[in-house]
């Protein structure tokens, strides 16, 4: 990805914005996705699998490390995006009247 070169604080603050913007739609297409994934789950044991957070974790923290961005900064982060999600997937779970 390009990053622009400003001339202004504004003009920063517009693309700021912007890329904000992506991160949440990004989000949201990754929510839309865990709600698939219950379709293919049973039990809440299948949903909080420790070995695939870690997976997921290492993962973001090699890419941030390739980016020069702080892993530990990208782990948090992800800590809570994965934390809120399972909640998505086990109420998508609990929806389908799996348990």
């Amino acid at each position: 990805m390009e990053i622009k070169k400003c001339e202004t604080l504004e003009e920063l603050r517009e693309e700021v914005d912007k890329v904000d913007e992506m991160i949440v739609e990004l989000i949201a297409v990754r929510n839309d996705y865990i709600k698939q994934a219950a379709g293919f789950k049973h039990t809440v044991d299948e949903i909080k699998t420790d070995e695939r957070i870690d997976d997921v974790l290492n993962h973001v923290r090699h890419k941030a490390l390739m980016l020069g961005v702080s892993p530990n900064m990208v782990a948090d982060i992800y800590r809570k995006m994965i934390d809120e999600m399972v909640e998505t997937e086990i109420a998508e779970l609990r929806n389908r009247g799996a348990f």
